[in-house]
């Protein structure tokens, strides 16, 4: 393995985590996949981007808060059904309500987004490909009769609370007009 590519474990969707190695019938390690996030452009680059949260970020925790304030109760990190490496951040599994909380950064917000001259190519992707996955999540979801609603980071906590509980008094009057 190239001492100046480090394993990229999120990359892969399903099977081993990408970059892995795995040992073959001849007992030698063998690449499980050759997608490999490059070098950090600098010392701190590397250590701060060790340092992101992927849970209980500052946005997370306020919204959960709020929801718990107006009387939401919840469930953390839910499995996406039929997805087997995806959880949803905040669930209403007796009402199928899955709320994803997207960075800015991660998620290419149309409003913030940042794109990372260093290693440009590779970010791009990277960045496509969480689009992709989160739509594709959507989907999935959404085939088993959950409902999604995505909210920004940079979104006011009682703007995306209000929305919540907008789509849940929807599925109230759907389910009062069978």
């Amino acid at each position: 393995m190239n001492s100046k590519l480090v394993p990229n474990p999120n990359d892969g969707l399903d099977g081993p985590a990408v970059g892995h190695r795995k040992r073959g019938t001849s007992g030698a390690a063998v690449e499980a996949s050759t997608s490999t996030r490059p070098t950090p452009s600098g010392p701190t680059v590397g250590q701060r981007m060790a340092r992101q949260r992927t849970r209980d970020t500052g946005p997370e925790v306020a919204l959960r808060q709020e929801m718990h304030r107006r009387g939401m109760r919840y469930r953390l990190s839910w499995p996406v059904p039929g997805a087997k490496r995806r959880t949803i951040d905040v669930a209403l599994p007796g009402r199928c309500v899955a709320v994803f909380i997207d960075g800015c950064f991660w998620h290419g917000c149309p409003v913030h987004a940042t794109w990372p001259r260093a290693n440009a190519e590779w970010w791009a992707q990277k960045i496509r490909r969480n689009c992709e996955r989160d739509l594709e999540t959507d989907r999935l979801l959404a085939d088993q009769g959950w409902r999604v609603v995505r909210i920004w980071e940079h979104e006011a906590v009682t703007d995306a609370v209000d929305r919540i509980e907008d789509c849940l008094r929807e599925l109230r009057t759907s389910e009062v007009e069978r």
